[in-house]
């Protein structure tokens, strides 16, 4: 894999509290997976940047090396790769995700009512 492209992922993963490499935006996930990430994330108040990776296949294959970690979507917090689709939803449903999220000193904006 071309070293630039995994100096990029770690310089972002690296300086960057909370990012999420998905399909599409936030505002139009491409595949239901990311939609389903970014819904959790939403849904408990954690502000993230996202990384489309459909936009570069160049870095939708780093960020698989990277991780080593064969799926997209993917979530770093802190610098800390914690998983995808299937673990984000896991944790969310056992609250543990609120818990890990804390430990790592970031806030969860509360939702407006």
């Amino acid at each position: 894999m071309d070293q630039n492209i995994q100096e990029y992922i770690k310089k972002e993963i690296s300086e960057t509290e909370v990012i999420l490499f998905m399909k599409g935006t936030p505002v139009f996930p491409q595949c239901g997976f990311s939609s389903t990430v970014v819904q959790i994330l939403s849904q408990i108040g954690l502000k993230f940047k996202s990384i489309d990776v459909l936009s570069d296949n160049e870095i939708r294959q780093g960020i698989k090396e990277f991780s080593d970690w064969p799926t997209i979507p993917q979530l770093y917090i802190k610098g800390e790769f914690v998983g995808g689709c299937d673990i984000l939803t896991e944790m969310f449903q056992s609250g543990e995700l609120n818990s890990f999220v804390e430990s790592k000193g970031i806030e969860l904006q509360k939702p407006s009512t």
